[in-house]
């Protein structure tokens, strides 16, 4: 059996807005020391942890140990149905499926009971070691709210500088740069409005703007904020919580892509002589005729051997023939011509043989 009752309903409702654009669904782990949750974001970039202890309840009942999902835009919809001076209690059975939000007024003329279903959500609680920070700024809350916001209108990231000097927030974007440094200043006369830096070494850090407007949506928590920095760490961001417990967010550092390079640039390879492309053997273009085999008319040892060509006889033009010659003129074969598409063609010719007979050469054709 779990019952939680807060006198300050509006404390719970602070830190559900505070929480919900960055975390969707989490588990709220109950003990016999206090309520808690610890959730990333779905980027797995940021950590939010909350600690609400028993001592700050004005009736806290735990009697085992219980673990309850939920929707945190959902629960923080049931939140906001409470005025903000409800008396908010929060009741769940042991082994039940709901969880219910009771909101009474002031004077106990009104109470409402609102119940939402729990969500079985697989998540691993983080051990988060402790560790000494390099740096330590404690600042007004609103004034980081207000610095966060201003950056993010140039830049889209922030470098934290943490120096003698005091705490540099800078950034860049298409438009210019912009810096703004605050000074340690612990002489004022509401202590909320100190700045006050612990710093052992100096320390910078680049981070996300967007994921730190998201954290400053806690500043209605606590006047004051607490900022640790470390290298290779991620920054904490830690909003008190009225003296009962505390808001935590978790985030880590940005790497920069552009590194500079060192050394000696890379010489270019030896350049290689152009080997000369071979081209492929291409036959001719014979218009999806036959190929065609050129025999060579005179063979004589001395000359060199000649491709026929064609002429046309004049004498026998107008009977429509043509005369095929070899190296010699007068040694060839007279073959009849053809018209195809307008174009002049030579049949094919056979190899022939020379037989002399009566003193003139005969031309036949070869068995």
């Amino acid at each position: 059996m779990l019952e939680l009752r807060l006198v300050q309903g509006s404390l719970l409702k602070k830190v559900m807005e505070s929480i919900k654009d960055l975390v969707n669904d989490a588990n709220f782990d109950c003990s016999a020391t206090g309520f808690s949750l610890q959730a990333m974001d779905s980027s797995h970039v940021a950590l939010v942890s909350l600690l609400l202890r028993s001592e700050g309840f004005e009736h806290y009942r735990c009697d085992r140990n219980l673990s309850m999902g939920m929707n945190l835009g959902n629960m923080a919809k049931m939140l906001r149905c409470a005025g903000n001076d409800d008396i908010v209690t929060i009741k769940a059975d042991d082994g039940g499926d709901c969880v219910t939000f009771m909101f009474e007024s002031p004077n106990q003329d009104k109470i409402a009971d609102f119940e939402m279903k729990l969500m079985d959500i697989d998540s691993e609680h983080l051990g988060i070691p402790e560790a000494e920070y390099e740096a330590i700024v404690r600042m007004p809350s609103s004034e980081f709210a207000r610095i966060c916001k201003d950056l993010s209108s140039i830049g889209d990231t922030v470098v934290i500088s943490v120096t003698k000097e005091g705490v540099k927030f800078s950034t860049k974007g298409d438009i210019g740069t912009a810096n703004i440094v605050c000074r340690q200043n612990t002489s004022v006369d509401k202590p909320e409005e100190a700045t006050i830096i612990e710093m052992q070494t100096p320390v910078s850090l680049t981070f996300a703007l967007r994921y730190m407007n998201s954290f400053t949506k806690a500043t209605p928590l606590a006047s004051q904020v607490t900022m640790s920095l470390s290298s290779e760490l991620p920054i904490v961001v830690e909003y008190k919580i009225a003296e009962m417990g505390y808001l935590r967010f978790y985030l880590a550092p940005k790497i920069e892509e552009d590194e500079e390079m060192g050394g000696h640039q890379a010489e270019p390879a030896a350049e290689t002589k152009k080997q000369p492309e071979k081209k492929p053997k291409t036959e001719p273009n014979t218009n999806g005729e036959p190929k065609r085999r050129v025999m060579k008319i005179d063979l004589d040892d001395e000359e060199q051997e000649l491709k026929p060509k064609i002429e046309v006889n004049p004498k026998t033009d107008a009977d429509g023939y043509v005369e095929v010659i070899g190296s010699k003129p007068g040694n060839g074969i007279v073959k009849p011509k053809e018209e195809i598409n307008g174009e002049d063609e030579v049949m094919d010719v056979k190899p022939t043989i020379e037989k002399e007979t009566n003193g003139e050469a005969q031309v036949m054709d070869e068995e």
